[in-house]
């Protein structure tokens, strides 16, 4: 109880609305998700950073948080599951190269 009462006096400060998880909110069991920045996003995915730029843009890829002006993070979680659903969904890359 009191941490959602610290969370709504912060969330009031800032003018938005933090939101997490209930069992985070009720408990302090929960463990927070892990954050990368975009050096270690592209150590996982084997694109360019322009690539991922593009991929964000399209929606192939999971979009960036801002946490200040100038510092974008991805969850770890979204990625990986941005990995699974590439086999689940079947992915086709376009084919490279001249066509016949």
């Amino acid at each position: 109880m009191i941490l959602q009462n610290e969370r709504a006096k912060v969330s009031q400060a800032m003018g938005t609305k933090l939101e997490a998880p209930a069992e985070a909110i009720e408990g302090y069991g929960a463990k927070p998700r892990r954050m990368l920045n975009e050096k270690q996003v592209l150590g996982i995915v084997p694109v360019g950073r322009s690539t991922l730029w593009r991929m964000e843009k399209a929606g192939k890829f999971p979009k960036a948080k801002h946490i200040a002006s100038d510092r974008r993070i991805w969850f770890e979680d979204e990625v990986i599951a941005w990995q699974y659903g590439l086999n689940d969904a079947g992915y086709v890359c376009r084919p490279r190269g001249k066509s016949k």
